[in-house]
C-alpha cells in the first residue's frame, strides 16, 4: 500500500460522452496529480464505472468541501459516487465458529501490516478461536446461538457492533446464516467465503457435494451478504485442480488453503475502496 495520501473517487454512471474529460479537469483545476486511473463500461445496461485515486499533496481543495465542489458534474452526469481517503482505518469485526484458518490468516496479515484496517472485536458462537484472539490481543466475544433465541444473540451482536462502531463485518467461516433483519443493518458491508465455487454447490457441505459429483476442479468464493443465502455480489473466486486419487479430507484440506487467499484478497480489495457493485455484480479495478 502507498505511503502518499491519497484520495479515491468511485462512480458508477449512465455512459456517455465527456465523462473521462469532465472528471480529469474538475481534478486538474485542483492541482491533483493522479496516480491510478481505471475505467469500465457495461454495454449491456449502458454503465460507466471508475475510479480514480491521486496524490493530495498540494490538491488545493479541502476534502471536506469536496462535495460542494464536485456536486454540478456529478448533477449533470447522474453519477453515483463516494469519496475514500487512504489514510481512513475502517473498523472491522470478525464472525467465526470452529474452524481457524481463515481467521488465523485474516490476523497474520493485519499484524503484518497487509491490511489497513483496525480490528476492534471478533465475535463467535463458539470458544474454540478465543486462544488465537487472545494471541493478538484482541477482545472476543462469545455469543452462544439457540435456534429459538436467535433474533435475542443477534440484537446482542448488533449493539456490540454499534459500542465498537464498525464499519464492515467478515464472516470467517461462520456457520450462522444471518437474518435480513441483521443484513440489513450493514448492506454490502458483510463479507463472506463460501467453501465452494459458486453458483456450484451453495448451502451447506459444498466439499461432500464436490466429491460425490466427481468434480475435476474445487473452488472458494468470497462475496457480499444478502438476503439470498450465498447469491450475493461475488468479489473474488479461485480454484485447485483435484483428480480421482483424492479424497474428501484432500478436497477439505486443499480448499481450506483456497478460502484464506480468496477471504484475505477480497478483505484487502475492500479496504483499499477497489470495489464497486452494479446489478448484483462487482468490478474489482487494479
Amino acid at each position: 500500500m502507498s505511503a502518499k495520501a491519497t484520495a479515491i473517487l468511485l462512480i458508477s454512471c449512465p455512459d456517455q460522452k465527456g465523462l473521462v474529460a469532465a472528471i480529469a479537469d474538475f481534478l486538474y483545476q485542483h492541482n491533483a496529480n493522479i496516480l491510478h486511473a481505471d475505467q469500465h463500461q457495461d454495454a449491456e445496461l449502458g454503465l460507466f464505472l471508475m475510479r480514480v485515486e491521486w496524490d493530495l499533496s498540494g490538491f488545493d481543495l479541502d476534502l471536506l468541501n469536496f462535495d460542494d465542489a464536485f456536486k454540478p458534474i456529478a448533477e449533470r452526469f447522474q453519477m453515483q459516487w463516494r469519496l475514500a481517503h487512504s489514510g481512513h482505518r475502517p473498523r472491522m469485526a470478525i464472525f467465526v465458529s470452529r474452524y481457524d484458518h481463515c481467521l488465523a490468516d485474516l490476523l497474520y496479515r493485519y499484524q503484518a501490516g497487509e491490511l489497513n484496517c483496525d480490528i476492534p472485536i471478533i465475535i463467535s458462537n463458539h470458544l474454540d478461536t478465543q486462544w488465537l484472539a487472545q494471541a493478538y490481543d484482541i477482545p472476543f466475544q462469545h455469543i452462544t446461538i439457540h435456534k429459538e433465541a436467535k433474533s435475542e444473540a443477534e440484537a446482542m451482536q448488533l449493539a456490540i457492533l454499534r459500542h465498537h462502531r464498525i464499519d464492515f463485518m467478515v464472516l470467517a467461516r461462520y456457520m450462522q446464516v444471518l437474518s435480513p433483519d441483521f443484513i440489513r443493518h450493514y448492506p454490502n458491508r458483510i463479507i463472506n467465503i463460501h467453501h465452494s465455487f459458486l453458483p456450484a454447490f451453495h448451502g451447506a457441505k459444498p466439499y461432500h457435494r464436490a466429491y460425490e459429483r466427481g468434480v475435476k476442479l474445487i473452488g472458494a468464493t468470497s462475496h457480499y451478504v444478502t438476503e439470498i443465502l450465498d447469491d450475493g455480489p461475488i468479489i473474488e473466486q479461485d480454484v485447485a485442480r483435484i483428480s480421482h486419487r483424492d479424497d474428501l479430507d484432500d478436497l477439505i484440506r486443499r480448499g481450506a488453503d483456497l478460502e484464506k487467499i480468496v477471504l484475505s484478497r477480497a478483505v484487502r480489495w475492500h479496504i483499499e475502496n477497489r470495489v464497486l457493485l452494479y446489478a448484483n455484480k462487482t468490478v474489482v479495478f487494479d
